[in-house]
């Protein structure tokens, strides 16, 4: 079926209205009509081909929100008029070891992402949610807690989970000190969330400017992370950082801030490889890692917690033609702290 949407050509084009087609629903399959997506910026990497890998034409958008309006006879979770969320899959093998384990992000085979994947259905390419509907899969299709402001908690698709994942697998808890290095769309749901877990929160950023809006995300102390003074001292006093950054900057002087055994995860993804001196490492023992999103359970298991917690995205929200400018923005840093597309400006 025919949908409207927005989509870049080339990488050099801007995005501009494109008509996708969708599949009618199959028997577990879940018709979704979107009424917010938020815009990560991962989204840019994608439209622009910074990462060398997009295949065009692309629609971007994996931080889909939106409300049921048909369901294939063996669904079982949804029913039309629910709310119902898409993140940044829309399906994977489904039998390899990760996928037997909730971590369908990394499925031995590859996950089907929401947009320039291969559609196994279709054929073709995998459109996302700069469109008016999309249909998808129960099995990775969410659950939204209805308490929460709908186009706020749209960013918690990607921007949510992608925070949230890393620290319930390190363990964040009530009584530890944790760092977050930045405070962009990722950054300010990383202090959300350590604060709620009950972590002694300390915000990292380079502009004394930010440091207002961090205490009111939930920010214990704010550190401006230019001033080495500052920074020493805190030396080996964090249980955990989560380092947020996708510009280049010193990962050497946070691992310095890390008690024994302690780990820093990065979430930010900087286009250069980042020195590391091993030493960081060796004195005393620590740790730095990575993460990417988390399961379809895991991100069911956050959307709860967000619900129960009344935790959402700040957001800005805008028309879809607005969309090319919110780029340039955003590579600006010019958005506290994610742009939210009003699907309903696309409909017409």
């Amino acid at each position: 079926m025919p949908v409207r949407a927005f989509a870049a050509q080339s990488a050099t084009s801007p995005l501009a209205p494109f008509t996708i087609n969708r599949r009618e629903p199959l028997a577990t399959d879940v018709a979704i009509d979107i009424l917010y997506c938020g815009v990560c910026h991962t989204d840019i990497h994608f439209a622009r081909n910074e990462w060398g890998f997009s295949q065009y034409p692309i629609v971007p958008g994996h931080e889909i929100l939106g409300r049921v309006t048909r369901v294939g006879a063996k669904v079982t979770k949804f029913k039309p008029g629910d709310l119902a969320a898409v993140g940044c899959m829309v399906d994977s093998c489904r039998a390899c070891p990760s996928c037997q384990r909730g971590l369908e992000q990394f499925c031995h085979k590859g996950s089907t992402f929401t947009y320039n994947g291969e559609d196994k259905h279709s054929g073709g390419l995998t459109y996302g949610g700069y469109s008016q509907s999309i249909v998808c899969d129960e099995a990775f299709t969410l659950k939204v807690p209805t308490n929460l402001n709908p186009a706020a908690a749209a960013p918690l698709l990607c921007a949510g989970i992608t925070t949230y994942s890393p620290l319930r697998h390190w363990n964040v808890t009530k009584g530890q000190k944790v760092g977050v290095v930045g405070l962009g769309g990722l950054g300010h749901m990383g202090v959300k969330f350590a604060r709620a877990f009950g972590a002694h929160t300390v915000l990292f950023t380079t502009s004394p400017a930010k440091a207002d809006d961090a205490k009111r995300l939930g920010a214990d102390e704010v550190v401006i992370s230019r001033d080495a003074d500052a920074l020493a001292k805190h030396a080996s006093s964090f249980d955990f950082i989560l380092d947020t950054v996708s510009a280049d900057h010193d990962l050497n002087a946070y691992l310095a801030l890390l008690k024994l055994d302690a780990t820093m995860v990065l979430v930010g993804a900087p286009a250069n490889p980042q020195p590391i001196s091993a030493f960081s490492l060796f004195m005393p023992r620590r740790h730095l890692a990575g993460s990417l999103i988390g399961g379809v359970a895991e991100t069911q298991e956050m959307l709860d917690f967000c619900g129960a917690h009344n935790i959402a995205c700040d957001i800005e929200l805008i028309r879809m033609d607005q969309i090319n400018h919110a780029y340039e923005r955003m590579l600006r840093s010019d958005v506290k702290y994610r742009f939210v597309i009003d699907m309903a400006s696309l409909k017409g």
